[in-house]
Protein backbone atom coordinates (compact mmCIF):
# COMPACT_ATOMS: atom_id res chain seq x y z
CA UNK A 1 0.00 0.00 0.00
CA UNK A 2 2.68 1.95 0.53
CA UNK A 3 3.98 1.77 -2.94
CA UNK A 4 0.77 2.69 -4.39
CA UNK A 5 0.42 6.01 -2.09
CA UNK A 6 4.04 7.15 -3.35
CA UNK A 7 3.55 6.77 -7.52
CA UNK A 8 1.99 9.32 -8.76
CA UNK A 9 0.67 6.52 -11.57
CA UNK A 10 -2.58 4.88 -11.18
CA UNK A 11 -2.66 1.13 -12.26
CA UNK A 12 -5.91 -0.51 -13.49
CA UNK A 13 -7.55 -3.18 -15.54
CA UNK A 14 -8.64 -2.97 -19.09
CA UNK A 15 -12.13 -4.78 -19.45
CA UNK A 16 -12.14 -5.69 -23.15
CA UNK A 17 -15.73 -6.41 -23.90
CA UNK A 18 -15.10 -8.24 -27.32
CA UNK A 19 -13.94 -11.36 -25.79
CA UNK A 20 -15.59 -12.01 -22.30
CA UNK A 21 -18.77 -12.76 -21.48
CA UNK A 22 -20.54 -10.63 -18.73
CA UNK A 23 -19.83 -12.79 -15.84
CA UNK A 24 -16.32 -13.12 -16.90
CA UNK A 25 -15.94 -9.30 -17.25
CA UNK A 26 -17.77 -9.33 -13.70
CA UNK A 27 -15.53 -12.06 -12.32
CA UNK A 28 -11.84 -9.95 -13.63
CA UNK A 29 -13.08 -6.84 -12.02
CA UNK A 30 -13.55 -8.77 -8.90
CA UNK A 31 -10.20 -10.25 -8.91
CA UNK A 32 -8.43 -6.58 -10.03
CA UNK A 33 -9.97 -5.10 -6.75
CA UNK A 34 -8.30 -8.01 -4.77
CA UNK A 35 -5.06 -7.84 -6.70
CA UNK A 36 -4.61 -4.33 -5.99
CA UNK A 37 -5.48 -2.42 -9.06
CA UNK A 38 -6.91 1.18 -9.10
CA UNK A 39 -9.48 1.55 -11.32
CA UNK A 40 -11.10 -0.24 -14.57
CA UNK A 41 -11.66 0.25 -18.22
CA UNK A 42 -14.13 -1.26 -20.24
CA UNK A 43 -14.65 -1.14 -24.15
CA UNK A 44 -17.97 -0.21 -25.53
CA UNK A 45 -18.70 -2.30 -28.90
CA UNK A 46 -21.58 -3.69 -30.61
CA UNK A 47 -18.90 -6.15 -33.05
CA UNK A 48 -16.05 -7.90 -31.97
CA UNK A 49 -12.86 -7.18 -33.74
CA UNK A 50 -13.27 -10.45 -35.27
CA UNK A 51 -15.45 -13.50 -34.70
CA UNK A 52 -12.91 -15.77 -32.63
CA UNK A 53 -13.06 -13.05 -29.90
CA UNK A 54 -16.62 -14.21 -29.97
CA UNK A 55 -18.51 -11.90 -27.73
CA UNK A 56 -19.62 -8.41 -27.08
CA UNK A 57 -22.15 -7.51 -24.29
CA UNK A 58 -23.98 -4.18 -23.91
CA UNK A 59 -21.70 -2.21 -21.85
CA UNK A 60 -24.23 -0.30 -19.47
CA UNK A 61 -25.61 -4.10 -18.52
CA UNK A 62 -22.43 -4.91 -17.18
CA UNK A 63 -21.35 -1.71 -15.33
CA UNK A 64 -24.13 -1.72 -13.91
CA UNK A 65 -23.41 -5.44 -12.07
CA UNK A 66 -19.56 -4.14 -11.66
CA UNK A 67 -21.06 -1.10 -9.68
CA UNK A 68 -22.45 -3.87 -7.20
CA UNK A 69 -19.61 -6.11 -6.99
CA UNK A 70 -16.49 -3.88 -6.70
CA UNK A 71 -15.31 -0.24 -5.83
CA UNK A 72 -13.01 0.42 -8.10
CA UNK A 73 -13.75 3.29 -10.47
CA UNK A 74 -14.64 2.93 -13.41
CA UNK A 75 -14.20 4.46 -17.60
CA UNK A 76 -16.07 3.79 -20.71
CA UNK A 77 -12.85 3.30 -22.71
CA UNK A 78 -14.44 4.60 -24.71
CA UNK A 79 -17.70 4.87 -26.23
CA UNK A 80 -18.90 6.53 -29.11
CA UNK A 81 -22.11 8.94 -28.77
CA UNK A 82 -22.79 9.73 -32.36
CA UNK A 83 -24.19 7.23 -34.43
CA UNK A 84 -25.04 4.02 -33.03
CA UNK A 85 -26.70 5.64 -29.77
CA UNK A 86 -27.93 8.94 -29.29
CA UNK A 87 -26.10 11.27 -27.32
CA UNK A 88 -28.84 11.97 -25.21
CA UNK A 89 -29.21 8.55 -24.46
CA UNK A 90 -25.76 8.22 -23.89
CA UNK A 91 -26.09 11.03 -21.02
CA UNK A 92 -28.55 9.45 -19.17
CA UNK A 93 -26.65 6.11 -19.00
CA UNK A 94 -23.85 7.56 -17.85
CA UNK A 95 -25.45 9.60 -15.40
CA UNK A 96 -27.24 6.46 -14.40
CA UNK A 97 -23.83 4.89 -14.00
CA UNK A 98 -22.37 7.55 -11.81
CA UNK A 99 -24.74 7.39 -9.68
CA UNK A 100 -24.44 3.38 -9.13
CA UNK A 101 -20.65 3.59 -8.88
CA UNK A 102 -21.46 6.51 -6.00
CA UNK A 103 -19.70 9.33 -8.45
CA UNK A 104 -16.63 6.88 -9.57
CA UNK A 105 -17.40 6.91 -12.89
CA UNK A 106 -15.52 8.48 -15.85
CA UNK A 107 -17.00 8.62 -19.63
CA UNK A 108 -14.39 8.12 -21.89
CA UNK A 109 -15.56 9.56 -25.63
CA UNK A 110 -14.25 8.76 -29.08
CA UNK A 111 -15.45 9.42 -32.68
CA UNK A 112 -15.98 5.93 -33.12
CA UNK A 113 -15.30 2.85 -35.18
CA UNK A 114 -17.31 1.80 -38.48
CA UNK A 115 -17.21 -1.47 -37.35
CA UNK A 116 -19.67 -0.53 -34.44
CA UNK A 117 -21.26 2.17 -35.85
CA UNK A 118 -22.82 1.56 -39.01
CA UNK A 119 -24.35 -0.86 -38.24
CA UNK A 120 -27.89 1.20 -38.19
CA UNK A 121 -27.20 2.11 -42.01
CA UNK A 122 -25.83 5.73 -42.13
CA UNK A 123 -23.06 6.27 -44.33
CA UNK A 124 -19.63 6.30 -42.58
CA UNK A 125 -18.41 9.55 -42.82
CA UNK A 126 -14.83 11.53 -42.71
CA UNK A 127 -12.59 12.06 -39.84
CA UNK A 128 -13.18 15.63 -39.69
CA UNK A 129 -17.16 15.30 -39.53
CA UNK A 130 -16.53 12.27 -36.96
CA UNK A 131 -15.30 14.52 -35.12
CA UNK A 132 -17.45 17.74 -35.72
CA UNK A 133 -20.13 15.52 -34.20
CA UNK A 134 -17.95 14.06 -31.52
CA UNK A 135 -17.86 18.04 -30.17
CA UNK A 136 -21.43 18.44 -31.23
CA UNK A 137 -22.81 14.95 -28.95
CA UNK A 138 -20.17 16.54 -25.95
CA UNK A 139 -21.77 19.49 -25.41
CA UNK A 140 -25.72 18.08 -25.71
CA UNK A 141 -23.99 15.44 -22.79
CA UNK A 142 -23.23 18.63 -21.00
CA UNK A 143 -26.10 19.84 -21.30
CA UNK A 144 -28.16 17.03 -20.31
CA UNK A 145 -25.72 16.67 -17.20
CA UNK A 146 -26.96 20.18 -15.89
CA UNK A 147 -30.07 18.63 -14.77
CA UNK A 148 -31.94 20.85 -16.38
CA UNK A 149 -34.60 20.80 -19.30
CA UNK A 150 -32.45 20.73 -22.42
CA UNK A 151 -33.57 21.76 -26.03
CA UNK A 152 -31.10 21.67 -28.55
CA UNK A 153 -31.34 22.38 -32.37
CA UNK A 154 -27.50 21.62 -33.53
CA UNK A 155 -26.31 20.73 -37.35
CA UNK A 156 -26.46 17.06 -36.15
CA UNK A 157 -28.22 16.58 -33.10
CA UNK A 158 -31.95 17.77 -32.16
CA UNK A 159 -32.96 17.17 -28.41
CA UNK A 160 -36.85 18.52 -27.49
CA UNK A 161 -37.46 19.04 -23.96
CA UNK A 162 -35.05 16.34 -22.28
CA UNK A 163 -34.41 16.34 -18.51
CA UNK A 164 -32.15 13.67 -17.18
CA UNK A 165 -33.57 13.02 -13.48
CA UNK A 166 -31.33 10.51 -12.10
CA UNK A 167 -28.18 12.28 -11.49
CA UNK A 168 -24.98 12.41 -9.47
CA UNK A 169 -24.06 15.31 -7.20
CA UNK A 170 -21.37 16.13 -9.63
CA UNK A 171 -21.42 15.30 -13.33
CA UNK A 172 -18.81 12.81 -14.31
CA UNK A 173 -15.70 13.82 -16.11
CA UNK A 174 -15.57 13.29 -20.09
CA UNK A 175 -12.60 12.19 -20.99
CA UNK A 176 -11.77 12.19 -24.78
CA UNK A 177 -9.72 9.51 -27.16
CA UNK A 178 -7.14 10.83 -29.44
CA UNK A 179 -5.11 9.04 -31.78
CA UNK A 180 -3.97 11.65 -34.32
CA UNK A 181 -3.09 15.25 -34.01
CA UNK A 182 -6.67 16.97 -34.86
CA UNK A 183 -7.88 14.11 -32.29
CA UNK A 184 -5.66 15.41 -29.53
CA UNK A 185 -6.42 19.02 -30.29
CA UNK A 186 -10.02 18.53 -29.46
CA UNK A 187 -9.60 16.20 -26.45
CA UNK A 188 -7.34 19.42 -25.06
CA UNK A 189 -10.02 21.51 -25.97
CA UNK A 190 -13.17 19.89 -24.59
CA UNK A 191 -12.33 17.17 -22.55
CA UNK A 192 -11.41 17.13 -19.19
CA UNK A 193 -8.59 14.19 -20.00
CA UNK A 194 -7.13 12.15 -22.65
CA UNK A 195 -7.18 8.47 -23.62
CA UNK A 196 -5.25 6.45 -26.32
CA UNK A 197 -3.93 3.36 -26.48
CA UNK A 198 -0.37 4.51 -27.69
CA UNK A 199 2.70 5.93 -25.48
CA UNK A 200 3.01 8.36 -28.11
CA UNK A 201 5.11 11.50 -26.02
CA UNK A 202 4.57 13.51 -28.84
CA UNK A 203 0.82 13.50 -28.40
CA UNK A 204 0.66 13.46 -24.85
CA UNK A 205 2.49 16.82 -24.71
CA UNK A 206 0.61 18.23 -27.34
CA UNK A 207 -2.73 17.24 -25.05
CA UNK A 208 -0.48 18.62 -21.87
CA UNK A 209 0.31 21.50 -23.81
CA UNK A 210 -3.12 22.35 -25.12
CA UNK A 211 -4.96 21.42 -22.13
CA UNK A 212 -3.11 23.04 -19.21
CA UNK A 213 -1.87 19.64 -18.30
CA UNK A 214 -5.24 17.63 -17.35
CA UNK A 215 -4.87 14.46 -16.73
CA UNK A 216 -4.28 11.95 -19.47
CA UNK A 217 -4.93 8.18 -19.79
CA UNK A 218 -3.16 4.73 -21.52
CA UNK A 219 -4.35 1.18 -21.88
CA UNK A 220 -2.44 -1.83 -23.51
CA UNK A 221 -2.64 -5.03 -23.88
CA UNK A 222 -0.79 -8.09 -22.70
CA UNK A 223 -1.16 -12.10 -23.37
CA UNK A 224 -0.32 -14.36 -20.25
CA UNK A 225 0.80 -18.13 -21.07
CA UNK A 226 3.15 -20.22 -19.50
CA UNK A 227 5.25 -19.63 -22.19
CA UNK A 228 5.67 -17.10 -24.71
CA UNK A 229 5.38 -19.06 -27.68
CA UNK A 230 2.25 -19.84 -26.38
CA UNK A 231 1.22 -16.51 -25.19
CA UNK A 232 2.38 -15.28 -29.23
CA UNK A 233 -0.27 -17.33 -30.51
CA UNK A 234 -2.73 -16.57 -28.31
CA UNK A 235 -2.07 -13.08 -29.48
CA UNK A 236 -1.82 -13.85 -32.59
CA UNK A 237 -4.76 -15.56 -32.68
CA UNK A 238 -7.31 -13.29 -30.82
CA UNK A 239 -5.95 -9.50 -31.76
CA UNK A 240 -3.80 -9.95 -34.72
CA UNK A 241 -5.91 -6.72 -36.05
CA UNK A 242 -4.30 -4.85 -33.31
CA UNK A 243 -1.18 -4.52 -35.43
CA UNK A 244 -3.22 -2.86 -38.36
CA UNK A 245 -1.38 0.18 -39.45
CA UNK A 246 -3.32 3.62 -40.12
CA UNK A 247 -6.49 4.58 -39.96
CA UNK A 248 -8.04 1.11 -40.81
CA UNK A 249 -9.45 0.18 -37.72
CA UNK A 250 -12.05 3.38 -37.64
CA UNK A 251 -13.40 2.46 -41.29
CA UNK A 252 -13.67 -1.77 -41.99
CA UNK A 253 -17.53 -2.16 -41.15
CA UNK A 254 -17.52 -5.83 -39.76
CA UNK A 255 -15.42 -8.43 -38.24
CA UNK A 256 -15.36 -10.60 -41.70
CA UNK A 257 -13.16 -7.51 -42.66
CA UNK A 258 -10.91 -7.06 -39.91
CA UNK A 259 -9.81 -10.96 -40.34
CA UNK A 260 -9.31 -10.56 -44.14
CA UNK A 261 -7.11 -7.25 -43.38
CA UNK A 262 -5.54 -8.93 -40.08
CA UNK A 263 -3.85 -11.89 -42.65
CA UNK A 264 -1.53 -8.68 -43.53
CA UNK A 265 0.27 -9.19 -39.79
CA UNK A 266 2.66 -11.66 -39.18
CA UNK A 267 3.20 -13.91 -35.95
CA UNK A 268 6.42 -12.23 -35.70
CA UNK A 269 4.57 -8.71 -35.99
CA UNK A 270 2.68 -9.61 -32.82
CA UNK A 271 5.61 -11.22 -31.18
CA UNK A 272 7.30 -7.47 -31.11
CA UNK A 273 4.43 -5.30 -30.27
CA UNK A 274 2.84 -7.51 -27.26
CA UNK A 275 4.52 -8.94 -23.68
CA UNK A 276 3.61 -12.90 -24.27
CA UNK A 277 4.45 -15.72 -21.39
CA UNK A 278 4.81 -15.63 -18.20
CA UNK A 279 8.28 -13.59 -17.30
CA UNK A 280 7.34 -11.07 -14.76
CA UNK A 281 10.46 -8.99 -16.38
CA UNK A 282 8.96 -8.73 -19.66
CA UNK A 283 5.52 -7.25 -18.83
CA UNK A 284 7.69 -4.86 -16.89
CA UNK A 285 9.11 -3.87 -19.56
CA UNK A 286 6.50 -3.97 -22.00
CA UNK A 287 4.96 -1.32 -20.06
CA UNK A 288 7.46 0.93 -19.00
CA UNK A 289 7.34 2.92 -21.78
CA UNK A 290 3.76 4.35 -20.96
CA UNK A 291 5.11 4.99 -17.19
CA UNK A 292 7.82 6.90 -18.10
CA UNK A 293 5.75 9.25 -20.38
CA UNK A 294 4.20 10.14 -17.75
CA UNK A 295 0.49 9.23 -17.98
CA UNK A 296 -1.67 9.84 -14.92
CA UNK A 297 -3.37 5.91 -15.51
CA UNK A 298 -2.19 3.15 -17.03
CA UNK A 299 -4.46 0.41 -17.69
CA UNK A 300 -3.56 -3.54 -18.80
CA UNK A 301 -5.83 -5.65 -20.69
CA UNK A 302 -4.89 -9.80 -20.64
CA UNK A 303 -5.64 -11.96 -23.86
CA UNK A 304 -7.37 -15.42 -23.71
CA UNK A 305 -7.98 -17.28 -20.95
CA UNK A 306 -5.23 -16.83 -18.30
CA UNK A 307 -6.50 -13.62 -17.09
CA UNK A 308 -6.90 -15.16 -13.68
CA UNK A 309 -3.19 -16.07 -13.71
CA UNK A 310 -2.13 -12.50 -14.78
CA UNK A 311 -4.40 -10.51 -12.81
CA UNK A 312 -2.57 -12.39 -9.74
CA UNK A 313 0.78 -12.33 -10.71
CA UNK A 314 0.52 -8.23 -11.61
CA UNK A 315 -0.81 -7.51 -8.20
CA UNK A 316 1.68 -9.21 -6.40
CA UNK A 317 5.19 -8.75 -9.20
CA UNK A 318 4.63 -6.68 -11.80
CA UNK A 319 2.31 -3.68 -10.59
CA UNK A 320 4.76 -3.16 -7.34
CA UNK A 321 7.65 -2.63 -10.10
CA UNK A 322 5.84 -0.79 -12.11
CA UNK A 323 4.90 1.55 -8.92
CA UNK A 324 8.82 1.79 -8.19
CA UNK A 325 9.23 3.26 -11.73
CA UNK A 326 6.68 5.61 -11.42
CA UNK A 327 7.67 7.25 -8.69
CA UNK A 328 11.63 7.31 -9.97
Amino acid sequence: MDEQRQSPTRFGYFLSSEEYTPAQLVEQAKLAQEAGFEALWISDHFHPWNDEQGQSPFVWSVIGAIAEATDLPVTTAVTCPTYRIHPAVIAQAAATSAVMLEGRFTLGLGSGEALNEHILGQAWPTAQKRLDMLEEAVDVIRQLFTGEVVRHEGRYYTVDTARIYTLPDEPPPIYISGFGPHATDLAARIGDGYVTTSPDTELLERFRKGSGGKPAQIGQKVSWAATRDEGVDIAHRLWANSGLPGELAQVLPSPQHFEQASELVTKEMTADSVPCGSDVETHVEGLRAAVEAGFDEVYVANMGPNYAEMITTYGAEVLPALREIAAS
